[in-house]
């Protein structure tokens, strides 16, 4: 009894390049990612469409069919730039009709009778089919097993085009036609895998590939171990490729999507879980442990309000990581106006009060400006040594401040960018804290944690924008978190009202002007600086500019009001003035662009009117509406839309919505997590394989077998995980696991 023939996947193979029979083609496909058969088979078909039967097609139709040929003849066409026609004889179950090819004479040779093809193009009626794009759709019955698939333009049976791969019907590559060997048999494909295609390839040409590289399935590794497989009840890797680009129906593909996401994840987290440990292993913080003297005292008597109970669980719990040696890596969530600056100052403090210093660094000198008056407010009559530290600092005042940083005579520092220049040094900086740091890029935030890389600071990342827990873990999936959803006292609820036609918006700026008349102040903001319109009045659904709106404004509707201009390309100077006569209640309203989208605080600012609000996503528009309601006054927020954006879901959300975090769920839901997420700043790509909120279960599974599979094998180099690490060395570097001190 002769014993099967053992293969041996050979990965080296799916590293090889793809051998295609146009550079057309080629850079089609290098413009997708896709050079390599690895690659190849690891981009994933959008969705499946429904395909057609001939009996089921109309005069006119746009169709995908699945057939079978029963003939094929070419014939030369007498016209200019025409290399003749090719006409086949195609069925299925349910009848048979003349489809034509133009402008490829080989596919005779390629396409013998009984070869199975899937075809898209139009119905003319009468029983013909003009062919636009075709593909192979299996090799079973071809004569002479040479049959190739191809676009309008690509001939993957042609001498000049050898196949990708060879065809094995291996169980673990099932065909994408599931056939009974019967000609035309009721098992004809009914969904036809559809590909993300780009310039010079189309679906077809990609499905045609694949099917061809099928045997390349053999020679994928798996590094989930059995048990990982059995206990999260997942398929092989090859299995799961193999299913979601010839599986039959909606649960194979997505069961195979499912295993591709979950080791996506999980690789990810190992990441992260090994980054976390290795910084807790490798770098030491002063440990801030003596008693809290200044820290205290300023809490129980120099706040002029009491804290919200999850800024009391935040500072207990920052104060414990800052008692250890270990680096504090923790980020502060907190909805708008939740408190943030509050906890991160109490967190400065304790490193003064250690003689120790302390800094904040924003992403604008706006946010950081109010930071600092923000912080010297609550400050109160401490005596503690504070100054603020942007692009626009005086060359004679910055060198006083980096004079004084240097000698420890400096204790706290806030500012944007310019904390990291090469001269800025600090005498011992122990905490360092980074506002909404999903601004920074991943060097701009190291930069304070690498101060002095023999004792780096604590780290406190603060963000603003409510972030749902699985997303944070897909994100900042090696920081600690700490949440406030609690408001402090005092903040009033904001009425938001969607404002779409002329009439509404009459009635919105003459509310907005009894708030005025009645001592209150307003925001006006536009989501561009400058505007093209000639006349002056955007149309509808035009985009507003600020410099426009506010010549117009105060020519207008708010003539006899002060109205102060705020963007981003104004002179430093410009800004200040700005902001300080709309602080100090000098101006009635400001026009700006978003700006103000964080850190302004002007508690006697009670009406904010968003213009072209479809333009914005939901957690800027409850960024900008988080501007009012500051105060003792109830305040409204209009977002202005255009008639046929008024109704979009996103509007209707912040109309309904005041909790930052319930909207942070809703956005998500809608923009999907590749568009939300985008390229994260922790360094790690965009997910190519899982998607929030669909997978989120996935990921929390992900991130407790991570969490298992280090405790076991914390270099991933044991029998069961050595396959896994380096999976994870492939994806993320060779420095991914580097081996961590014991």
């Amino acid at each position: 009894m002769l014993a099967a023939p053992v293969r041996w996947p050979r990965p080296s193979r799916l590293r090889m390049a793809l051998q295609v029979p146009s550079k057309k083609l080629g850079d089609g496909l290098a413009a997708l990612g896709v050079s390599t058969l690895g690659e190849l088979l690891e981009h994933l078909p959008r969705d499946r469409r429904e395909a057609r039967t001939v009996g089921e097609l109309r005069a006119g139709e746009q169709a995908t069919v699945a057939v079978r040929v029963r003939s094929i003849v070419g014939r030369q066409v007498r016209r200019r730039g025409m290399r003749g026609l090719v006409e086949a004889i195609v069925f299925d179950h349910t009848g048979s009709m003349r489809a034509t090819f133009f402008n490829q004479p080989w596919l005779v040779k390629s396409y013998p009778p009984g070869t199975q093809l899937v075809l898209h193009g139009k119905a003319d009626g009468g029983g013909r089919f003009r062919v636009s794009h075709h593909a192979l759709a299996s090799k079973a019955g071809a004569e002479d097993g040479s049959a190739g698939g191809s676009g309008t333009d690509f001939d993957v049976g042609s001498p000049a085009a050898p196949s990708v791969a060879r065809d094995v019907g291996s169980p673990a590559a099932p065909n994408v036609a599931r056939n009974d060997g019967s000609p035309g048999g009721p098992h004809e494909p009914r969904s036809v895998a559809h590909y993300p295609a780009g310039e010079g390839v189309s679906s077809t040409q990609i499905l045609t590939l694949v099917q061809e590289a099928r045997d390349g399935l053999g020679d994928v590794l798996e590094p989930l171990a059995a048990t990982v497989r059995a206990s999260e009840r997942l398929p092989e890797r090859d299995a799961a490729l193999a299913a979601i680009h010839f599986g039959d129906g909606e649960q194979e593909p997505r069961k195979g999507l499912e295993r591709l996401a979950f080791e996506e994840l999980l690789l990810t987290q190992l990441v992260f879980l090994v980054r976390r440990g290795r910084r807790g292993e490798q770098a030491h913080a002063r440990a801030l442990r003596e008693p809290p003297t200044l820290s205290a005292r300023w809490l129980e008597e120099g706040l002029p309000f009491a804290l919200t109970g999850d800024q009391r669980k935040a500072t207990e719990r920052i104060a414990r990581d800052l008692e250890q040696d270990r680096p504090m890596q923790r980020l502060l969530m907190g909805d708008v106006g939740s408190g943030k600056t509050v906890v991160a100052l109490h967190a400065m403090l304790r490193a003064v009060e250690h003689g120790a210093q302390a800094a904040l660094m924003a992403p604008t000198e706006t946010l950081a400006e109010q930071h600092f008056a923000t912080v010297q407010r609550l400050l109160g009559g401490e005596n503690v040594r504070c100054e603020l530290l942007t692009g626009s600092t005086t060359a004679k005042r910055r060198a006083q401040i980096v004079g004084r940083l240097a000698s420890g005579e400096l204790s706290l520092l806030l500012g944007t960018h310019a904390l990291i220049e090469p001269d800025v040094r600090f005498a011992e900086l122990a905490v360092a804290v980074v506002d909404e740091q999903h601004r920074f890029g991943v060097r701009q935030r190291s930069a304070l944690e690498n101060q002095d890389p023999a004792k780096p600071p604590h780290m406190l990342h603060m963000t603003a924008t409510p972030i749902p827990r699985t997303l944070a873990l897909a994100r900042y999936g090696d920081l600690d978190r700490s949440v406030l959803r609690e408001l402090p006292r005092g903040r009033q609820t904001i009425d938001t009202r969607i404002v779409a036609g002329e009439q509404a918006r009459v009635e919105a700026y003459r509310l907005l002007r009894e708030q005025l008349d009645a001592g209150r102040q307003a925001y006006v903001v536009c989501p561009l600086v400058e505007e093209g319109t000639q006349d002056g009045v955007p149309q509808e659904g035009e985009a507003r500019a600020a410099s426009a709106e506010f010549e117009r404004l105060r020519a207008g509707e708010l003539a006899g009001h002060s109205v102060e201009l705020l963007h981003g390309q104004m002179r430093p100077r410009e800004k200040q003035a700005a902001m300080a006569a709309f602080a100090s209640g000098q101006a009635g309203v400001l026009v700006a662009t978003t700006v103000i989208e964080v850190g302004v605080d002007v508690p006697n600012a009670t009406v904010m009117l968003v213009e072209n609000a479809e333009r914005f996503g939901i957690s800027q528009l409850h960024q900008l509406r988080g501007r009012v309601g500051r105060g003792e006054h109830s305040s409204t927020c209009f977002l202005a839309a255009s008639a046929a954006a008024a109704g979009s879901a996103r509007l209707r959300a912040l109309a309904q919505h005041s909790d930052g975090f319930k909207l942070a769920e809703i956005d998500l839901r809608l923009r999907r997590e590749g568009e939300l997420v985008g390229t994260r700043q922790s360094g790690l790509g965009q997910f190519k394989f899982a998607s929030l909120p669909e997978h989120d279960e996935l990921l929390e599974h992900a991130r407790a077998r991570a969490e298992t599979i280090l405790a076991e094998d914390p270099e991933l180099c044991g029998p069961l995980h050595g396959l896994l690490g380096e999976a994870l060395q492939s994806v993320f570097g060779e420095q991914a696991l580097r081996p961590i001190p014991a």
